[in-house]
């Protein structure tokens, strides 16, 4: 009895154990799609997350991109205020800002809390500012890649006004070329033929100058032309040019000038030479200039025959002692 007692016993726990086992099993079943779901769900919402994320990185990359790609228009190209015209008109398609401004000099700049000022330099060399107000937080960097953008285009165009100034300018006296200067005098003579107004010539001559070369070599004969080449401009109006002619040959336009009137100019320029004294390594030296003058109509309608004749008066002053300015067809100091 006690046997079968125990195996109806066993029998019933077996039962029941089996039992359980199919319920945790079937509970498992059935809870198996919920937990894959779940899964699924959190798969997806991450999906759309990084999708958003994906689209607000494209966004950004066009955006930026865009800001870049204004630098081709800005280099189409070199005059500094159509470079801004350009920019100005751009930055108002990427972003808000008042009254843009490009300032060329720092006491112009106004400091104030609503306006964005970024400092724009060239080889170190401060060139300019770029100010603007109403620039919303959040935009300073696409200012500032804008404001990058602007200066490739100044930087740009002061490359190209260096490389033109090189190729007029006379390496040592930093005077106009010859070339130059007489492309520059027919241009006047032209200008002064159609609007009927006087214009003279100058051919300027450093006296005794081969002395000066055999005596203390040609450095200091290179820095003699140099300094009479300053002195000369720094006694000369605006509207006036003064170009290498060749050696220790200088010329001179005075534009707007009669014959009488370029006589005290070159009076001035004679004196102001024989005045100044040039300080070279143990040296002090003094130098003199003779010049001739020739004037448009009085003397010639023609380039060539002008620069003949003031030849003629610039022989004229060597001849009768040196250190005078001589008219063409009458003598002067």
């Amino acid at each position: 009895m006690l046997y079968l007692a125990v195996l109806i016993l066993l029998t019933i726990f077996l039962n029941l154990r089996l039992k359980r086992m199919l319920d945790n099993r079937l509970l498992a079943k059935n809870k198996e799609p919920e937990g894959l779901k779940k899964q699924y769900e959190n798969l997806d919402s991450q999906n759309k997350s990084l999708k958003a994320g994906n689209d607000g990185l494209e966004k950004l990359a066009g955006e930026t991109i865009a800001l870049y790609d204004i630098t081709k228009d800005i280099c189409k190209t070199l005059d500094e205020d159509k470079i801004f015209s350009i920019f100005k008109s751009n930055i108002d398609k990427y972003m808000n800002a008042l009254d843009c401004r490009f300032i060329k000099s720092e006491k112009d700049v106004i400091a104030s809390n609503d306006e964005t000022v970024l400092p724009l330099s060239v080889n170190n060399k401060k060139i300019g500012y770029l100010s603007a107000r109403g620039i919303l937080k959040g935009e300073e960097d696409k200012f500032q890649i804008l404001g990058q953008q602007f200066l490739l285009g100044i930087r740009r165009s002061l490359l190209y006004q260096k490389v033109q100034e090189l190729a007029i300018t006379d390496n040592l006296t930093k005077v106009f070329t010859r070339r130059h200067f007489l492309e520059k005098f027919n241009e006047e003579l032209e200008r002064s033929k159609r609007l009927n107004l006087k214009l003279t010539f100058l051919m300027i001559d450093i006296d005794h100058f081969k002395g000066f070369n055999d005596r203390y070599g040609h450095l200091v004969g290179d820095a003699i032309i140099r300094e009479i080449s300053k002195t000369i401009k720094e006694n000369i109006r605006q509207i006036d040019f003064i170009g290498r002619y060749g050696g220790e040959e200088l010329s001179v336009v005075l534009s707007e000038t009669d014959k009488e009137q370029a006589r005290f100019a070159a009076e001035r320029i004679r004196k102001a030479v024989e005045a100044g004294e040039i300080s070279l390594y143990d040296e002090r030296l003094k130098a003199t200039v003779s010049i001739g003058i020739s004037t448009f109509p009085q003397d010639s309608r023609d380039a060539k025959e002008l620069i003949d004749k003031a030849d003629q008066a610039l022989y004229l002053a060597k001849g009768s002692g040196r250190n005078k300015a001589c008219a063409y067809g009458a003598q002067g100091k």
